[in-house]
């Protein structure tokens, strides 16, 4: 395969780490974007560890300057890019009468947002990618929670349904040039992010974040006749 370039964001931990593994044993140079420099940092060490060409970045992807900063970093050191995976989010849960403003602009700034503003940064370079191979992939990050919303998660619900939504105008409108968007939506996957919830599902009960990883892998691998608009990720005896 000839160099091809992934950007990963909310790569430190959980979800997107695993995928950026997977993206580097694929072969892919990576670009890994995290709010917490810290974290990302170590994280970027592991990466090469590993022996994958690592480029980090620490940025606010609820701030477009954050988002610009992240793509022009990569396009510097790449100059090509075949897989954008939007992994970024957050989540803040209210009822209906307690949702505080900050937190509402929070959820849909980096949950929706950060993806409109990510497809248009790097349209061009997805297009140049689907023009050479017609499979250039963007993965999308939603959620069980968009396809069946949930009290108290409204606010969160409400952005993942806008992510599905998303993707398939997404697919129709790109796939023509090569490009091709895939939605994950996943229920409790054991990150930290379900720390709320582990006193009712056990962890060992929760799709891990490999099953996320491996359903990526699967996306690189089908042929550019095939088109994968959304992966839905259960447990045992779940319905959506």
């Amino acid at each position: 395969m000839p160099n091809r370039a992934a950007l990963v964001t909310g790569a430190s931990r959980g979800i997107g780490r695993a995928i950026a593994e997977l993206l580097g044993e694929e072969g892919y140079d990576l670009t890994i974007a995290a709010r917490r420099p810290a974290s990302l940092q170590e994280t970027a060490e592991v990466l090469r560890g590993r022996g994958f060409n690592v480029e980090h970045v620490a940025a606010n992807l609820a701030d477009e300057e954050g988002i610009n900063e992240v793509v022009a970093r990569h396009r510097d050191r790449y100059g090509r890019l075949d897989v954008l995976v939007n992994n970024a989010g957050v989540g803040i849960g209210a009822t209906a009468g307690e949702h505080q403003t900050k937190y509402v602009a929070m959820q849909l700034d980096v949950n929706v947002r950060s993806i409109v503003l990510f497809y248009r940064e790097c349209l061009d370079l997805l297009k140049a990618a689907g023009a050479e191979h017609r499979s250039a992939q963007v993965v999308n990050l939603a959620s069980i929670a968009g396809k069946s919303p949930q009290p108290w998660l409204s606010v969160y619900s409400a952005t993942k349904a806008a992510v599905i939504a998303y993707t398939v105008a997404m697919n129709k409108e790109l796939n023509g040039d090569g490009i091709k968007s895939a939605a994950m939506c996943p229920g409790f996957v054991d990150t930290d992010m379900t720390e709320f919830v582990k006193g009712q599902v056990s962890p060992e009960d929760m799709i891990k974040t490999t099953d996320i990883a491996e359903a990526v892998r699967m996306l690189l691998r089908v042929s550019p006749a095939c088109v994968i608009p959304e992966i839905v990720f259960g447990r045992p005896g779940e319905s959506v």
